[in-house]
């Protein structure tokens, strides 16, 4: 039988803190196989998990790959997974390994009783360096506990709610239905996953557990501000595939659709503050360039993310309006635990 679980590692020279990673998913038996993805690191990733590998023969995998990014090596997880469902947790994050033996419990009652249930959503927590008190993203009021449901049983998603790659646990059936490729060499790529698949999911389940613990505050880190600020060219290519996606992709539901929007109007105000952040006119002209764009390319979209609230904010008028826009971006970013 095939394991419940398969949880994809991507690893790039993530000698310093593979281990944290893995000790946090191991011993859990059969029902759940790790897949580490060692893409091309230069340091002693592959020696590392090597060790895991001798240790649990045929529950821990290793796939080595030329470098080709975050997404590349989700792309491979995913190619190599065996399980029922699957959870990406990045090298240098973690799982509580209470919630993933809850996780495992709640997917062997689903196997159990023939239900194919497409996506299963837990919290994560914002394990942010030098930071005493964690603050933990969590959907109730959004969804309903402990029940599946369809997506019109789901209720307004708050701004801080958005269903990041942390929280989802996806059937692999419908990541291979939905056809799910990230593009190479590119940062922020878990908004693509995150947002890609979503249409072909039907039912979901929330267990209201911390699960996921999402390490932040490496100067290194790709969601450090000043790397954001780098990776401008990255950020919007992402940005542009989800309003793509979005804009292409049939949707029936109108929760759904609702949820969807809720999205890029985030990951869209987010873009635009970085482009304010960058301070240069040609980054002012970029942003400018990027709202032309979708009113070009599908004006309901554009009317419907533009003059949402983020939208608005994200766009206020002059040097003063720009301030304005920083400084609820700052807020928020207080707001959720990230800085």
């Amino acid at each position: 039988m095939n394991p419940l679980l398969t949880v994809v590692v991507p690893a790039y020279d993530a000698e310093a803190y593979l281990a944290r990673a893995l000790d946090s998913l191991v011993g859990f038996g059969p029902d759940l196989e790790v897949i580490v993805v060692d893409d091309g690191s230069s340091d002693g990733t592959a020696v590392l998990a090597h060790e895991y590998v001798d240790r649990f023969p045929g529950l821990v995998r290793l796939l080595r790959k030329p470098n080709g990014g975050h997404g590349s090596a989700i792309n491979a997880g995913l190619d190599h997974a065996r399980g029922d469902y699957l959870k990406v947790v990045d090298a240098d994050d973690w799982l509580d390994r209470e919630a993933l033996a809850e996780v495992l419990a709640t997917l062997r009652g689903f196997r159990a009783g023939e239900q194919e249930v497409d996506l299963l959503v837990a919290n994560f927590v914002y394990e942010k360096v030098g930071k005493r008190t964690k603050t933990a993203v969590r959907y109730a009021g959004a969804l309903p506990r402990g029940r599946v449901i369809t997506w019109d049983r789901t209720r307004t998603f708050a701004k801080r709610q958005y269903l990041m790659m942390h929280a989802l646990t996806y059937r692999t059936a419908v990541l291979r239905e939905a056809g799910l490729r990230l593009p190479e060499h590119t940062f922020y790529v878990d908004n693509l996953y995150a947002l890609v698949p979503l249409h072909r999911v039907r039912t979901l389940y929330y267990l209201d557990v911390d699960l996921y613990r999402y390490f932040i505050g490496r100067a290194d880190q790709s969601v450090q501000e000043s790397v954001m600020l780098r990776r401008l060219d990255q950020q919007l290519r992402v940005n542009w595939l989800m309003l793509e996606h979005v804009s292409r992709t049939p949707v029936a539901d109108r929760r759904l659709r609702r949820y969807l929007l809720h999205y890029v109007e985030i990951i869209c105000a987010v873009s635009s503050i970085l482009l304010i952040r960058a301070g240069t006119a040609e980054s002012l002209a970029e942003k400018d360039r990027l709202w032309e764009r979708l009113r070009a390319a599908d004006p309901w979209l554009y009317r419907r993310v533009r003059w949402s609230a983020l939208g608005q904010i994200s766009n206020l008028p002059g040097a003063a309006g720009r301030r304005v826009s920083v400084l609820a971006y700052r807020v928020a970013q207080r707001a959720i635990g990230f800085s």
